[in-house]
């Protein structure tokens, strides 16, 4: 999952190609709350939401329909865009704790609001659905998914490779296997 938590002052060009990379990765399979807002507290940075809509279909990557109140975004009224240009769509809580997990439900009235049907959700997939998604959508690591040219290992990937060869498992920063 890609998402932007901070330098929110680009300008629109900007912040939409920073976006459009995030897009791209090949690791990446649902955009965050594209726009960033926060209702009541703060607008969202400036994007072209139909660019990035379009980066996500061409990329099967999933957008966000951010449930938590103070977000709610994707804004309904960009559901059907998304849906016509033939995004996924996946409502997640933005959960800090587990007493936030119900704030799913207000995701799904969005998503009811803004006319998308179950099926373009991810997480109203059972697990052979949502596998076979994920399969067919997988691009590869080594692969560019709008070029086809390779690209160098993440210093992650790396890193587990060499655990794998040496049987070991990679240590976080906090210690924890």
């Amino acid at each position: 999952m890609a998402s932007v938590h901070g330098q929110f002052r680009k300008d629109k060009k900007e912040q939409t190609e920073r976006i459009l990379r995030a897009v791209a990765n090949p690791f990446v399979t649902i955009l965050g709350h594209m726009t960033g807002r926060q209702l009541l507290r703060r607008p969202g940075y400036a994007v072209d939401i139909e660019k990035i809509l379009r980066a996500c279909a061409k990329h099967h990557v999933a957008v966000e329909i951010n449930a938590n109140p103070w977000r709610l975004d994707l804004d309904w009224r960009w559901h059907g865009r998304a849906l016509e240009l033939g995004c996924m769509m996946s409502i997640n809580p933005d959960a800090h704790s587990t007493s936030e997990i119900d704030l799913t439900h207000w995701g799904v009235e969005m998503a009811r609001k803004g006319g998308v049907p179950p099926e373009c959700v991810l997480n109203a997939m059972d697990l052979s659905a949502i596998s076979e998604w994920l399969l067919q959508h997988r691009r590869s690591p080594g692969q560019s998914a709008s070029l086809g040219k390779p690209r160098r290992k993440s210093l992650g990937a790396r890193r587990g490779k060499y655990f794998r060869r040496h049987g070991g498992l990679p240590i976080s920063r906090a210690g924890r296997a």
